[in-house]
């Protein structure tokens, strides 16, 4: 792919051309140097160059576009026209668009600029107001964006930037005939940007379909994030897993820690029983508010609160430097959302230690997850919850009963098989 030959931007240190509101804000959250992303792209970005940046997730690349577009939106303020944004940035998930709604946000505070994000499977109405109120950034999932298109409420002709997150991801999921009617929409004098992990032949056509003359940047991902990270099972009966977690968070050494839960019900029962023991925690998750969502993470950040309980809506958009520890207190479903759970540690360089809870219904999930790594996770059996049936169940005793089902051998009790044999009572009745 080609790469401009053009002369290097200014020595400066990159976050030194940014303006002093977005200079403040990174002090205050802590940001002081940037990733090798951010120090290569943003001098590039600010001079309204096109870029196609080939970065995994965890190496600051969110930031590395943010930062200069609220900084040209904001030297070429203009009021935006109703149901006509003037940058649009666009991601695979619905995860994924949040949390960079979360930067924009945060790097964004006092710039008075207005942003949205918007996704499918929620109402479509707040996403249709907020297009007609004027936005100055628009975040969105390909497949909601293009029925708003379609049904009138958005329209991409005033769109100056044009910024495409997560590129061979939306290849993986089906995306790119509907990303390609969307740039198709989209002026042809504008700046973009693609970002994408990888660069398979269908991302490598749309980024040259895209850009003009772009600067490409690849950050080597050296050594993969979970060869750095200190990976343990603890096989536990699932009746033990507070009290485990409670013996391993005796220890000051787990400083910063996110535990992952498969249910938000769980998280705020772990949440809640951290909290009883006297330990600074916090629970996010999808029925979070965006105040308690933003309220937690800044709380964790600063070192106010050293346990995040979360799900797995977390898994992805997480980006908080120097955690320690991640505790999968459930395991997940899929074998993937493991390495992107424990890819929350070891992030920028750093090492990182990931330990996983094991009942003896998840002892399939273990291996499948196994079978992903291709090698076995080293098992820690010196632990006073040690399950020697947890390690080794197999067969239906490894796997977890379906959703609604009470798994095997389970008897309601007596009052429920009474209100239960109620009702059907009087549904027949009724029915006659």
């Amino acid at each position: 792919m080609h790469s401009s030959t053009a002369p290097e931007p200014t020595a400066r240190p990159p976050f030194d051309l940014l303006l002093p509101e977005l200079q403040r804000t990174l002090a205050q959250e802590g940001y002081h140097t940037p990733t090798p992303i951010q120090a290569e792209a943003i001098p590039y970005l600010l001079q309204g160059r096109d870029l196609i940046g080939c970065a995994q997730t965890g190496t600051g690349k969110t930031a590395a576009f943010t930062l200069p577009l609220l900084q040209r939106l904001v030297e070429r303020r203009r009021r935006p026209t109703p149901g006509h944004p003037r940058a649009l940035i666009l991601a695979p998930t619905r995860e994924l668009a949040a949390q960079i709604g979360d930067s924009i946000r945060t790097y964004g505070r006092g710039l008075r600029l207005h942003h949205w994000v918007i996704f499918g499977g929620v109402g479509q109405h707040p996403q249709v107001q907020a297009a007609r109120r004027g936005l100055d950034i628009l975040v969105a999932t390909p497949g909601r964006l293009l029925d708003l298109m379609n049904q009138g409420h958005v329209n991409l002709k005033e769109i100056e930037v044009v910024i495409l997150d997560e590129a061979d991801r939306m290849l993986d999921m089906g995306f790119l005939p509907d990303v390609r009617r969307i740039v198709s929409r989209i002026p042809p004098q504008r700046q973009a940007l693609l970002f994408s992990a990888t660069m398979p032949p269908e991302v490598r056509e749309l980024a040259h379909s895209l850009v003009h003359d772009p600067v490409t940047i690849a950050i080597a991902p050296g050594e993969p994030a979970v060869e750095r990270i200190v990976q343990k099972v603890l096989f536990v009966d699932k009746a033990n897993k507070p009290a485990l977690l409670a013996d391993l968070l005796a220890r000051e050494q787990l400083d910063k820690v996110v535990v992952f839960t498969r249910t938000k019900h769980g998280a705020d029962k772990v949440a809640r029983k951290l909290e009883q023991a006297g330990i600074s925690v916090a629970a996010i998750h999808g029925n979070k508010g965006q105040g308690a969502r933003t309220a937690a993470l800044a709380g964790f950040r600063d070192g106010r609160i050293r346990v995040l309980v979360a799900t797995d809506i977390a898994a992805r958009g997480l980006d908080v430097d120097r955690i320690t520890h991640v505790i999968n207190y459930d395991l997940p479903n899929e074998p993937e959302t493991y390495v992107h759970r424990i890819g929350r540690t070891a992030r920028a360089g750093e090492d990182g230690d990931a330990i996983s809870f094991c009942s003896a219904e998840e002892r399939d999930d273990l291996r499948a997850i196994e079978r992903l790594l291709g090698r076995p996770i080293p098992v820690d059996t010196e632990h006073a919850h040690h399950d020697a049936s947890a390690q080794h169940a197999k067969g239906a005793a490894a796997r977890r009963p379906p959703p609604g089902a009470h798994g095997r051998g389970f008897k309601p009790s007596p009052a429920k098989q009474a209100a239960r044999v109620g009702f059907h009572f009087r549904k027949r009745k009724r029915d006659r």
